[in-house]
């Protein structure tokens, strides 16, 4: 799938401040368990998933195997709306499917006024929210700085 780019301090905080900017391998190695859990209780049937971060370039890189390509897309969400997280290098392995858009959420941003600007439709939100679940809980938890995935139609 490639390298995601988000935004460093938006997102999930996993693991603090102090421990994410240390660089030590031990940090390391903690941030990229608490990312994989994260990942893990999203429950997109990946299987042998590994995960490495990297504090000092906040990149964060995925391996295994991936049911779909939505589930790696959703995947690299989890990873990437993490604080601190800067890319993710993705590395499943999923069946061959046209890749979705994404969109990087701004300050006013609404589901409903993105599907208006992604389908011409602000009915068609539905398609958005159902495609970044269980990442989002509900409608109006959108925050600026996450990245969202739009599928196709």
């Amino acid at each position: 799938m490639g390298l995601l780019s988000f935004i460093k301090e938006a997102g999930e905080k996993l693991f603090g401040g102090s421990s994410a900017q240390a660089a030590t391998p031990d940090a390391n190695t903690a941030a990229a368990a608490a990312i994989k859990t994260y990942i893990e209780t999203q429950n997109l049937g990946l299987t042998g998933l590994e995960v490495t971060y990297v504090a000092s370039s906040g990149v964060v890189t995925l391996a295994g195997q991936a049911p779909s390509q939505e589930a790696s897309e959703k995947a690299s969400l989890a990873a990437g709306n993490v604080a601190n997280v800067t890319s993710v290098d993705n590395n499943l392995v999923a069946p061959a499917a046209p890749p979705a858009q994404y969109h990087d959420v701004v300050k006013g941003d609404t589901l409903s006024a993105i599907s208006k600007k992604y389908y011409g439709d602000a009915n068609k939100y539905h398609a958005i929210f159902e495609a970044n679940k269980p990442m989002l809980s509900h409608l109006d938890k959108i925050y600026p700085g996450q990245k969202l995935r739009i599928p196709a139609l």
